[in-house]
């Protein structure tokens, strides 16, 4: 009995706990399209798939028919009622071995569409995210956009195979087993009919019960992973230590931990109120059947087989029925998770290679900037509401952050751009390397507009080293391979050795394949720089880009990896951002911006002596006279300096990971 119930039961109880997701949400017929767009390279497996839910339900159905046979048989005796009954139970032993067959057939072909609809739905989701621009992951939850890869894609699957199976085998079932019950006794069926109600009705107040508390468990699940990622992270778990506060953090994370272990208890009772009252609501109806069918098979109405197989279709009479009453509800539960797949896929990336792109020309290192303006885009060009966890997003444009900045660096050049905070200097550099597009005017490379060049070879002309150099949890060689894949161990350590860490790396047991930790947080801040450094000299690019390279670093560190980096900038043209003056005295242009606009050009002494916003700044940071420590091989500990300015992102209008 609990077999044939509990499916049709379940589904209708997963039903109710999703209702309240899905209410008010419409999905277009655009939406329909798409999907059967999306189902057709699956349309044969889909077919196969469907006729072994037919098969098995006709099967289903056939089966309690000849138990009635069987059992009519026997009552009626005669010479031939043994063969009878032996050849009926040897078709249906044959029936439940083609049914076992099928069913293993129906969960191979559920297997084969469902996965390879998350593996085509993730790889275009993962896909499409990464080439999305910057400020989109400065905007957006991390969680609720890895929800999108996992709970919705699950979703959109089980549209195809839980739901899609689900309601063509419950309708064919329902069809079959109220049709064959109608023909054998109608006034049995009816009366098997009259207690639906009464299971129903309690079915939908535990079901509404069920999904606040599920809603509320869900709610805290989350808390307790975003608490558990915080904290268990580098910095999380160091500020706890640093603040002592352990014992408050388990304290809180208990709190909520015994608040889902006391959901968890009322879910299970719930639920099994739910399976015990449609047990009981089944059994009285089987009951009401043994009755009335057991009193006309006395009055010679029906056979006593009739009254065995309505009891038994009984059985499969009331799952599909519950289960088809909300059937609705299963299917905008898959739409809905398609509609939220197909949200994020539907962002356009703002970075697009051209289909005529051009490669650009290799080892040309000659930038030029022609009044150049740019504005970051606004929430509502880049993000979605769903994934920031607002209720609209701001749609007002963001003023314009460079102002017609032009310049040019010819190959081999060192030009220097620097500046108070928010003057638009990290900008600049995200331009060059196309994290964002120009709002006007151009950039080239090697003459080349970079709008009109391959991504691929823009990505191999230029190489970034940012003040925080991220590094994978992954081994030292993984994470520089991540520059040159098929780089040899050979090539990999000379890059090291140009690095200044070669002697390092060489001291660690595991030497290349030492694990770096979480962002790399195994190695110092100088280290980990210098193996960035290296990853950039294994990419060979003809230029490079050093924003705040040597930010937050000490005396010692700090020249470390200028020495690594007066490697790294032989023969290559070079963009350097830079706070502390003094890296880049001897650099052969300066560029000082302010307020998005080039107000300053020209070597260091002659900025100096000019008496504008660069000496400045350069008295400012050098109130004690020292010598500077100019990017050269032998270079010595910098000064100690006054902090020039602390950077508000805010003023520059720059998403925090873009911050120098």
């Amino acid at each position: 009995m609990a077999g044939g119930m509990g499916g049709g039961g379940w589904s209708m109880l997963r039903s109710m706990r999703s209702k309240d997701d899905v209410a008010g949400h419409k999905v277009s017929r655009e939406t329909g399209r798409r999907i059967v767009d999306f189902a057709r390279p699956y349309r044969r497996d889909i077919l196969v798939f469907l006729a072994t839910v037919v098969v098995s339900a006709v099967i289903g159905v056939a089966t309690p028919v000849l138990a009635g046979w069987v059992v009519n048989a026997i009552t009626k005796g005669g010479s031939d009622a043994g063969a009878t009954v032996i050849r009926l139970a040897v078709i249906i032993a044959v029936l439940a071995v083609a049914d076992a067959l099928f069913s293993l057939a129906q969960r191979w072909y559920s297997a084969r569409i469902g996965e390879g609809i998350i593996l085509d739905l993730r790889t275009q989701v993962y896909d499409h995210v990464q080439r999305m621009p910057l400020q989109f992951f400065t905007r957006t939850q991390t969680g609720a956009l890895v929800s999108r890869l996992n709970n919705d894609v699950l979703g959109a699957q089980r549209a195809f195979t839980t739901t899609l199976s689900g309601v063509v085998s419950n309708i064919i079932q329902l069809v079959l087993t109220a049709g064959v019950m109608f023909t054998l006794s109608w006034q049995i069926t009816v009366l098997s009919l009259i207690l639906l109600p009464i299971f129903i009705i309690p079915a939908r107040r535990v079901g509404r019960r069920l999904a606040e508390i599920t809603r509320e468990s869900y709610n805290l699940d989350a808390k307790m992973n975003a608490t558990m990622t915080e904290r268990f992270g580098v910095s999380g778990a160091l500020l706890v230590k640093l603040f002592g506060r352990p014992e408050v953090e388990a304290a809180r994370f208990a709190a909520r931990a015994e608040r889902v272990r006391d959901i968890g208890i009322q879910s299970a009772m719930y639920s099994r109120t739910f399976f015990v009252a449609m047990l009981l609501v089944a059994s009285l109806a089987q009951a009401l059947t043994y009755g009335l069918g057991g009193w006309l098979a006395v009055t010679g109405a029906v056979s006593a087989g009739t009254v065995v197989t309505l009891a038994l279709l009984l059985t499969r009479l009331y799952g599909p029925l519950t289960a088809l009453s909300n059937v609705r509800v299963d299917v905008m539960s898959a739409l809905v998770s398609f509609d939220r797949v197909f949200e994020v896929l539907d962002l356009t990336p703002s970075i697009a290679e051209k289909p005529d792109a051009v490669a650009l020309p290799r080892g040309d290192g000659r930038v030029e900037f022609r009044d150049v303006w740019f504005r970051y885009p606004s929430a509502a060009e880049v993000s979605l509401a769903s994934l920031e966890d607002v209720a609209a997003l701001d749609r007002q444009a963001n003023e314009p952050v460079l102002k017609g900045v032009s310049f040019t660096v010819e190959p081999g050049q060192m030009v220097a751009l620097v500046g108070p905070s928010g003057a638009g200097k990290s900008t600049t550099s995200m331009l060059l390397s196309r994290v964002y597009d120009v709002t006007d005017g151009a950039v080239r490379v090697g003459g080349v507009d970079v709008r009109d060049a391959t991504l691929g070879s823009l990505r191999d002309e230029i190489g970034v080293v940012t003040q925080d150099s991220h590094l994978f949890h992954e081994t030292i060689a993984e994470n520089l391979r991540y520059a040159k894949p098929d780089a040899t161990d050979e090539e990999l350590w000379a890059a090291l050795r140009g690095a200044q860490i070669a002697d390092l790396v060489r001291s660690l047991p595991d030497g290349l394949e030492t694990v770096v930790g979480e962002r790399g947080y195994r190695f110092s801040g100088g280290e980990k720089q210098r193996i960035a450094i290296a990853r950039l000299l294994l990419k060979a690019p003809s230029i490079v880009v050093l924003d705040e390279a040597t930010a937050h670093l000490d005396s010692e560190s700090e020249a470390a990896v200028q020495r690594a980096l007066s490697v790294a900038l032989t023969g290559r043209t070079a963009l350097v951002i830079a706070h502390r003056l003094s890296t880049v005295r001897d650099a052969d242009q300066i560029l000082v911006l302010d307020d998005g606009r080039v107000v300053e050009r020209g070597r260091h002494d002659e900025l100096v002596a000019v008496g504008g916003l660069y000496a400045e700044l350069y008295r400012t940071q050098f109130a004690v006279a020292a010598s500077p420590a100019p990017l050269v091989a032998d270079a010595q500990e910098p000064v100690t300096t006054i902090p020039m300015h602390e950077y508000v992102v805010a003023d520059e209008a720059l998403p925090p990971a873009a911050a120098n």
